[in-house]
Parts: structure tokens; C-alpha cells; sequence
């Protein structure tokens, strides 16, 4: 989340990664065990964080998942975006990906693998329908990907999130589980609660990112803010996701002590999302013969998440002391560790398929994957 890489291009892919982004799972680990223990120790937590409440959020933990989503709403370059005309094709793909097989897939592998949890399913739903906004910047420039396409995307992304989520999630939780013959998870939630969860917790730190952009960069330059504003916001964003998670589990701590073999249940599907939309996505940019850069930026964006978006639609709507809510904090524990082995993957790839200046070594025929 700190978005930030170190100096040196030397070492491994571990090594180049900022010392916060290294450490983002042990700190995650870290932010549960503090929060059961303060659960376990504290007995007044619980109405300590319900005592100011707006819906099911209270004001400090609204506080902090507004903060953990502006940071990274400010690094976005809504400025490229008037570039999206420019590589039609490769766009047309990366939001098919994104939009149409992500969630998709996303919905087809929590009812496989968790059929008897309803619960962590609607939060896993949640995640698969939110595209990465952050992350995948890092992801991306670790294994050599087309920097300018996955700024565009991220931009696109964060624009459509606003437009597309409220849909989705009304698709995948109401509409697609009745005609499976389930019943639809959102009987209890309307879509209108979900479309305010996604226009406080994400419109608001899109407004406040896209004017604290355009205002500073505008004042300062371009080079100051990205040089030296960006790197001293962005890691602060941590703080927010950390404070959500000791809270979350300070109120449900008790649940996952009596069963901690859900958090596992709750990883199987994300370890195969991440690994079959970043192979779905490489695959396809060698079928339609797309550039490495092109494609690894493609893939690496295919298979993250904004799971900072998950979490705050969970919370907010399903109250932080839910299963859903768990389901989603669950993500980033588990993304980062796997798409840094997808990086080594990409760059084998890259070795096996692609020439140094990125042309194909050799084409993969049409028909024989299509």
C-alpha cells in the first residue's frame, strides 16, 4: 500500500520492494493478533467503537477507512486518461479482464470451494469486484511492465469503480444466486445501501485525490509532488488499513479463535483467483501477440485487487464484526506474498517467450488457444 519501490534496481524483487511493502503480511498479522488480544483484554472495546456510529460504521473506524483509501486515490494519474483512445485493443481486453471475467471468476470459485460459508462468499464477491488501484503499480513496475498502460488503467479503474460496483455487486450477491436456484445473500441489503457505502468510502477519497492532484501539482510541479509529497503520503494509508484491522478483530476475535481453520477456507479462493486471471490474462496477451510490457502490465492488473474498496463496502455495509468483513481483509494478507511470486513468474516468462526488447520468440497460434 505504500506504493513505493526502493532506489536501487539491484537485487532481488523482494529486496526492491519498499521496507513497508516487505513487511505488509507480518504487520497484518500483526494489527489481528493485537486486536484479538485487545478484544480478549479490553471488554469495553466493543462499545467504545459503537459509541459514535454512523449505519453500522462507528466515526473512528470511518475516519480510518477514508484515510486508507485517499492516499492511494491521490497517486492516481487522472490525467492519463485521455490516452485510453490511443491503445483501444489492449484496453478493450484489460477491462474485459477486469470487469467482465474477473468478478465472474471470482463468484464461480467462492461457491466452489466455500458452499457451506454464504457469508465469506459475499466478501470474497466483494474483493473479485473491485480492480486493483494500487498495488498493481508496484507489481508492474517490478517485472517490467508498461508503466504509462497501468497508470491509465488505475485512473480508468478508479473512475469506473464508482459506476460499475453498486451493479456487480447487486449481479453477483442477488441476480446470479437466484437463477442457481440460491437464495440471493443481499435479502437483507439493498443495492442502495451498497451504492452508499461505495459513494462515501470510495467518492469521497476520489474527490479529495483528484483535487489534492490537480491543486498541488498544479502549485508545486509535477516533480515535487511525485517526488516528495507522494512518498510521504502514500505510506500513511497504512495506518488506516491497520487501524480497521485491530478494530475488526478486536470485536471478532472470539469467532476466529473458535475456528481458525476458516481464515485457510477463506485463502483457497483467493490463491486460485490471483493464480488463474494472471495465467487467463498472459495467456491471451501472447494469443493476440500484445508486447511483454503490454502484457505483464495486462496480467499483473487482471489479477489484483482493491481491497481497500472491499473492505470499506464491508464494514460499512455488513457491519465490522461480520464474516464478510473478515473475508476481505483476508486479501491483502494473502495478495501480496502471491503476486511477489508472480513477479519471478513474469520475468521467467518474459525469458521464455519474448525477446530482450520484448517481440515474441516465438507466436502461439490462434486456434490453438481460441
Amino acid at each position: 500500500m505504500s506504493q513505493c519501490i526502493e532506489e536501487s534496481s539491484n537485487g532481488s524483487v523482494v529486496q526492491r520492494l519498499s521496507t513497508l511493502d516487505r513487511l505488509l503480511p507480518v504487520l497484518i498479522f500483526v494489527a489481528m493478533a493485537l486486536g484479538v488480544a485487545l478484544g480478549a483484554l479490553v471488554p469495553g472495546i466493543k462499545s467504545a467503537f459503537s459509541a459514535l456510529s454512523i449505519g453500522t460504521v462507528s466515526l473512528p473506524i470511518a475516519v480510518g477507512l477514508l484515510w486508507m483509501m485517499y492516499p492511494v486515490l491521490a497517486k492516481v494519474k487522472y490525467e492519463e486518461l485521455g490516452k485510453v483512445a490511443r491503445g483501444g485493443r489492449q484496453f478493450a481486453v484489460a477491462l474485459t479482464l477486469n470487469w467482465l471475467i474477473a468478478p465472474a471468476a471470482m463468484f464461480v470459485l467462492a461457491y466452489l470451494m466455500l458452499p457451506d460459508f454464504p457469508h465469506y462468499r459475499t466478501g470474497l464477491i466483494l474483493v473479485g469486484i473491485s480492480p486493483c488501484i494500487a498495488m498493481v503499480l508496484i507489481w508492474n513496475l517490478l517485472a517490467g511492465g508498461d508503466n504509462e498502460y497501468c497508470a491509465v488503467l488505475v485512473a480508468l479503474n478508479s473512475i469506473l469503480e464508482i459506476l460499475l460496483f453498486s451493479l456487480l455487486a447487486y449481479l453477483y450477491l442477488q441476480v446470479v444466486p437466484q437463477w442457481l436456484g440460491a437464495e440471493g445473500t443481499m435479502v437483507r441489503i439493498s443495492m442502495g445501501e451498497i451504492a452508499r457505502s461505495v459513494l462515501i468510502f470510495l467518492g469521497i477519497p476520489l474527490a479529495a485525490g483528484f483535487l489534492t492532484r490537480t491543486l498541488l501539482r498544479g502549485r508545486k510541479g509535477a516533480d515535487w509532488y511525485d517526488q516528495r509529497f507522494m512518498p510521504r503520503l502514500g505510506p500513511t494509508a497504512m495506518i488506516g488499513l491497520l487501524f480497521t484491522i485491530v478494530a475488526m478483530f478486536s470485536m471478532q476475535g472470539d469467532k476466529l479463535l473458535a475456528a481458525p481453520g476458516d481464515v485457510l477456507r477463506v485463502s483457497m479462493p483467493l490463491l486460485a483467483y490471483f493464480v488463474v486471471m494472471f495465467a487467463l490474462s498472459f495467456v491471451i496477451a501472447l494469443w493476440r501477440r500484445f508486447p511483454y510490457e503490454t502484457a505483464v502490465t495486462q496480467s499483473f492488473t487482471a489479477a489484483s485487487n482493491n481491497f481497500e474498496l472491499a473492505i470499506a463496502v464491508a464494514v460499512a455495509t455488513f457491519a465490522i464484526a461480520s464474516p464478510e468483513a473478515l473475508a476481505t481483509v483476508i486479501g491483502p494478507l494473502i495478495e501480496v506474498p502471491v503476486l511477489i511470486g508472480l513477479v519471478y513468474v513474469a520475468l521467467w516468462l518474459k525469458k521464455a517467450f519474448y525477446h530482450p526488447d520484448g517481440r515474441h520468440k516465438a507466436r502461439i497460434p490462434r486456434k490453438a488457444v481460441g
